[in-house]
C-alpha cells in the first residue's frame, strides 16, 4: 500500500529505499535545536526565571550565531571529508549533554558560554551533514520532495516535542513555579537529543553517504566561484531573518494583544503541525511549478502577512487575537515552504554532489548571519522603544528583508535562464550538466 502511494507521488527508488533514514536525520535536525531555541517559545517566562532583560536575551542569540558562523565556515568542508554519521551523532550527544549543564545554577556569563558551546555543537558540521545526507539519500529529480519530507519530519518532531514541553512546563509551574517549569523542559529536550544521537548511530550506514570523491582544499575555490551558491546564500539569509523574527510574534501577542503566555506557547507548538503540509506540499509543488516561482510567491505572501499583524488593533478582543492566530499560521505556512525549497535550489542550480557539504557550509555562513545580530537588534529596539512602537519598527525591517528575498529569487530565475543558453563551465567543475 505504501509503495503504491510512493509511486503515485513519484517517489524515486533512492528516496523510497532511504526514507526511514531521512526521517531519522529529520528527527535529529528538529530536536537538536530545542535546547538553544526553546527560550523563544517561553520568552517572558525565561526572562523571569533567569532574571534577564531583552538585550541579554539578544546576547544569547548573537553569541550562538557568532560561534555558528565560524563553525559553518569549516564545518561544511569537514562534512565533505569525514563520516556524516559521526558528525550527526557527536553533535546530538554534545548538545544534549549541554542541556544538563543548563540545570546548574549558572550566571548570565555562564549562560553566554553555554550558548557559545551550543553554537559549535549544533551548528559546526551538523547542518551541512544533514543537508548532504538528504541530498545523497534521494534522487536527483526529486530533491523538492526529499527536502520537503525532511523539513516536514522536522516540523512533526518539533511539534510533538513542543507539545510535550508545554505540558511539562504547566506541571512545573503549578507545582513549584516558573523556574521549575523551565528545568522540566531542559531535562526533556536533553534526554530526547541524546536519544536521537543513539538512533542515528545504529541506523545510518556510512558507505551510503560518504561513497563519493573527497573534496580537496583547492576545490573550495571552485565552490566560491559558483554564482548559484551566493544567490542561494542571500535567499537563505532573507528567509532566516524571518525564522528568527518569528519568535517575536509570541511576546507581541502576549504583551500587547492580550494573549496568555500558555496560549501563546500552545500556538507556538501547534504551528509546527503545519510543517508536514507546507514542507511536503511545497516540495511537490516546487518540483511541478518551479522552485523559484513558489519561492517568490511565498516571500510576497509573508511580507503581506507581517504587515497585517503589525497593524492589528490593540484592543485585546477575541476577534483581534483570532486574526493574529490566522496571520501567524499563514506566515508560518509560507515560511516552511521557503525553508525546504531553499535547499532544493542546490539541485536546480546544478551544484555537484561532491561539493554539497562545502557549499552548504558557505551558504550557511552567509545565510545564517542573522543569528549574530537579529536577536540583539530586536532586544535593543524593544528596550529602546517600549510597547507597540518597538515591535512596529522591527516588523518594518522584517518586511524590507522579505522583499529583498523576493528580488533575489527573480535574480535566481534570470541566472537559471541565462545559463540554459550559455552553459558555461568552471575549471574543475561540471556545473551545469
Amino acid at each position: 500500500m505504501l509503495n503504491k502511494l510512493f509511486l503515485k507521488l513519484n517517489f524515486g527508488e533512492k528516496l523510497r529505499k532511504n526514507l526511514f533514514v531521512i526521517l531519522l536525520v529529520s528527527f535529529g535536525g528538529a530536536i537538536i535545536y530545542g535546547l538553544p531555541y526553546f527560550r523563544y517559545d517561553y520568552y517572558d517566562a525565561y526572562l523571569e526565571a533567569y532574571k534577564l532583560n531583552n538585550t541579554q536575551m539578544g546576547v544569547f542569540g548573537s553569541i550562538f550565531g557568532i560561534f555558528g558562523m565560524v563553525s559553518y565556515l569549516f564545518g561544511g568542508y569537514v562534512a565533505d571529508r569525514i563520516s556524516v554519521r559521526k558528525l550527526l551523532v557527536y553533535s546530538l550527544l554534545g548538545t544534549g549533554l549541554g542541556g544538563f549543564v543548563h540545570l546548574l545554577p549558572l550566571s548570565f556569563y555562564s549562560l553566554v558560554a553555554l550558548y557559545a558551546f551550543w553554537g559549535f555543537s549544533s551548528l559546526f558540521a551538523f547542518w551541512p551533514a544533514c543537508v548532504k545526507a538528504v541530498r545523497m539519500l534521494s534522487d536527483s529529480d526529486g530533491q523538492g520532495k526529499a527536502f520537503g519530507i525532511f523539513e516536514g519530519g522536522r516540523g512533526v518532531a518539533a511539534a510533538l516535542a513542543a507539545s510535550v514541553a508545554v505540558i511539562l512546563f504547566k506541571v512545573g509551574v503549578k507545582t513549584l513555579g516558573v523556574y521549575v517549569g523551565m528545568r522540566y523542559i531542559i531535562v526533556f529536550y536533553s534526554v530526547l537529543t541524546i536519544a536521537s544521537g543513539v538512533l542515528v548511530h545504529f541506523n545510518m550506514k556510512d558507505e551510503i553517504i560518504n561513497s563519493g570523491e573527497k573534496i580537496s582544499i583547492a576545490d573550495i575555490k571552485n565552490v566560491i566561484k559558483l554564482p548559484a551558491v551566493w544567490i542561494i546564500a542571500i535567499v537563505t539569509f532573507c528567509n532566516y531573518v524571518f525564522t528568527l523574527s518569528l519568535y517575536y510574534f509570541v511576546p507581541y501577542a502576549t504583551s500587547l494583544l492580550g494573549m496568555t503566555v500558555t496560549s501563546a506557547a500552545i500556538l507556538a507548538a501547534v504551528k509546527r503541525y503545519i510543517s508536514p503540509v507546507s514542507n511536503v506540499g511545497g516540495g511537490v509543488l516546487g518540483d511541478k511549478m518551479g522552485t523559484s516561482n513558489l519561492l517568490f510567491f511565498s516571500f510576497i505572501a509573508m511580507a503581506v502577512g507581517v504587515a497585517g499583524i503589525m497593524f492589528l488593533p490593540l484592543n485585546g478582543s477575541m476577534i483581534v487575537i483570532g486574526a493574529f492566530v490566522f496571520l501567524y499560521i499563514l506566515n508560518y505556512l509560507f515560511y516552511q515552504v521557503n525553508f525546504s525549497l531553499s535547499w532544493a535550489m542546490m539541485e536546480e542550480g546544478a551544484i555537484p554532489d561532491k561539493y554539497s557539504g562545502t557549499a552548504v557550509g558557505l551558504i550557511s555562513t552567509i545565510g545564517y548571519l542573522p543569528d549574530i545580530f537579529i536577536s540583539l537588534m530586536a532586544g535593543k529596539i524593544l528596550d529602546s522603544y517600549p510597547g507597540v512602537n518597538g515591535y512596529r519598527y522591527f516588523f518594518m525591517i522584517l518586511i524590507g528583508v522579505l522583499l529583498v528575498g523576493a528580488v533575489f529569487v527573480k535574480v535566481w530565475k534570470a541566472h537559471l535562464d541565462k545559463n540554459k543558453i550559455e552553459e558555461p563551465q568552471l575549471t574543475g567543475v561540471n556545473s551545469y550538466e
